[in-house]
């Protein structure tokens, strides 16, 4: 007589994800972003190691763009233009407004071309598209951290010492990587409607540079005209690192608050905009 054993065996649950579309126009589903952390992660690792893959001098290109403009401009504009400083040495008044500036205009590059550079992967799985935008404004962070140390070299060598106003930095810098990010999630979903848009970028950070105050005082500016030049979000950002660094500026004042308000607007519509279009990423890219 043959009897039969059965062994039961237990099966781990398996967990199934539903996509579904938005209940709302304004629920951005922010809460996502925490859950696909490690793809963030792993995708600031991506950019940086790819940015700097099979170059010859690596890193050192995160020092070398603002010290040569810096080079550049304390010649025609520090020495031949004379142009004011506010009491700093004109070499540190300008490389501390670039050190943001240039991380600004890299991270609205990268940014702008991420979805359509990360097209295959968004055609094969689901995940918050917000993360590739986002990812390519973090990965720049890297570089600004290796022109910062130039800074403080910088600093030290022209005897400038920082007041208390030092703490403030962490909120520019905030401030800085808000509005790169605002802006690049605006031209990253125009760039995948109209692949024109990357072609206007060059253009559009060379005139936006010398709307902002980088090689001039923001002081040259009339007053009655100040607070409405904190519109551009850049210009609050220059002034507050110089103020915040350099400790003989003077106080931002109300531009900065109105720089503030434009990056908020900035970046809450650049989230609505960018989810509402997020639907239409993988048929379009």
């Amino acid at each position: 007589m043959h009897s039969d054993t059965l062994i039961q065996v237990d099966q781990a649950p398996v967990a199934t994800t539903i996509v579904q579309p938005r209940k709302a126009f304004w629920d951005l589903e922010l809460k996502d972003l925490w859950e696909y952390r490690e793809l963030l992660y792993f995708l600031v690792w991506r950019d940086v190691k790819v940015r700097y893959k099979q170059t010859a001098l690596g890193v050192a290109w995160a020092i070398l763009q603002p010290l040569l403009a810096t080079l550049v401009f304390s010649i025609f504009f520090g020495r031949l233009a004379r142009m004011p400083s506010d009491g700093v040495p004109y070499p540190v008044f300008a490389y501390v407004a670039l050190v943001p500036w240039q991380y600004f205009a890299n991270a609205l590059t990268e940014s702008s071309n991420s979805l359509v550079a990360s097209q295959n992967l968004i055609k094969k799985v689901y995940f918050p598209r917000l993360v590739i935008p986002m990812g390519s404004v973090i990965a720049g962070l890297v570089d600004f951290c290796f022109a910062f140390i130039v800074l403080i070299g910088m600093m030290f060598y022209y005897g400038i010492t920082p007041s208390a106003s030092i703490f403030l930095f962490p909120v520019f810098l905030l401030l800085a990587v808000s509005t790169a990010l605002a802006v690049g999630l605006w031209l990253s979903a125009l760039n995948v409607q109209f692949r024109d848009v990357r072609y206007t970028i060059p253009f559009l950070t060379q005139f936006w540079m010398f709307a902002t105050p980088v090689v001039y005082p923001s002081s040259l500016v009339p007053a009655k005209w100040r607070a409405w030049y904190g519109l551009n979000p850049m210009a609050g950002v220059i002034d507050g690192f110089r103020y915040a660094l350099l400790g003989r500026a003077a106080k931002p004042g109300p531009m900065i608050w109105v720089s503030a308000g434009a990056v908020a607007v900035l970046l809450l519509g650049g989230l609505l905009y960018f989810r509402k279009m997020e639907s239409t990423f993988a048929d379009v890219v």
